[in-house]
């Protein structure tokens, strides 16, 4: 049974999917809080108290999960890192009939921002979260203190490739996925597994892990449902060339649903950004290599001499 609206729930995830931090400070674990948003909940993972707030914000087909190693880390600078579910991701609510579209999800988190206190964050976007943390900084500047985006899905190929290759796959596994309890397995597992480039970052109880909302047919129907709502249409007012923002791109340089060249387009096209290219690494960089994802958020807020 979820919590309800709004209500801290006193245990931590940590306690059963292994995500509490050791540190020189000891553990750290979540608060978990239920965020009512209008149509619904969104879930959020809250590491630290009082410190300038960090959100993050994961991408199509994952969840606040991706973040279980950067977190604590973020507390542990004396920060505190706010991390989402997208609405209709993870332990988020998920109405038949509600709008998962970026526009939608941006106005969602907006809320969500206003009914924790926080006037303003930096903003951390992994692959769709990239997108919506975009279109955030673009349409609510001043929302957003600093932008850091992680493999952002290409603004000029929406949806992605791996939203592609999951419906295609849909198709093909069509008799197989309505009819196994299994659900999304087949096709999502497929995305995920592509999605780093050693698949020792994610083994099958990984996988597991991220396929757990999207069960049996229902939740490949949902499944199926957010890959739809992915629509370009949702960025074309944003102007990137007027963001205002301190903005950091870090890429996975073998990421293989976005064309090689979108990084150095997207870092050319936001007024001085910075890029910084990870060798040898895909999409999902917070499970192939958290310690440089998190050593260049740190440097990126100015905390990694209380790191030290």
């Amino acid at each position: 049974m979820r919590p309800p609206c709004g209500q801290r729930v006193a245990s931590s995830r940590a306690a059963h999917l292994g995500t509490t931090r050791t540190g020189k400070e000891g553990s750290i674990d979540a608060d978990l809080l239920r965020i009512p948003v209008g149509p619904g909940s969104i879930h959020v993972e809250r590491y630290g108290h009082g410190g300038a707030p960090i959100v993050l914000l994961h991408g199509f087909g994952t969840s606040s999960f991706v973040w279980r190693n950067i977190a604590p880390e973020i507390a542990l600078a004396n920060r505190t890192a706010f991390a989402l579910d997208l609405f209709g991701y993870g332990e988020s609510d998920r109405p038949f009939d509600a709008d998962y579209g970026i526009a939608s999800e941006t106005e969602l988190v907006d809320r969500a921002l206003t009914a924790m206190r926080l006037p303003k964050a930096t903003v951390v976007g992994l692959d769709l979260g990239g997108a919506v943390a975009l279109r955030l900084a673009a349409t609510r500047p001043e929302r957003v203190e600093r932008l850091l985006l992680v493999n952002p899905i290409a603004l000029d190929e929406i949806p992605a490739g791996d939203v592609t290759s999951l419906q295609r796959n849909t198709a093909r596994f069509a008799i197989r996925t309505t009819r196994s309890i299994l659900g999304a397995a087949p096709i999502l597992g497929e995305v995920l597994r592509r999605s780093v480039v050693d698949e020792e970052h994610m083994p099958d109880k990984l996988v597991a892990r991220y396929l757990a909302p999207y069960v049996g047919s229902e939740g490949l129907e949902h499944l199926l449902l957010l890959a739809r709502s992915i629509d370009d249409e949702d960025m074309d007012d944003i102007e990137l060339g007027t963001l205002p923002q301190p903005t950091l791109i870090v890429w996975g340089d073998r990421d293989p649903w976005v064309d090689a060249k979108f990084p150095e387009k997207l870092a050319d096209t936001i007024p001085g950004s910075r890029l910084v290219r990870l060798p040898g690494v895909g999409r999902l960089v917070p499970e192939e290599d958290p310690e440089a994802l998190v050593s260049l958020l740190l440097e990126f807020i100015g905390a990694a001499a209380l790191r030290d």
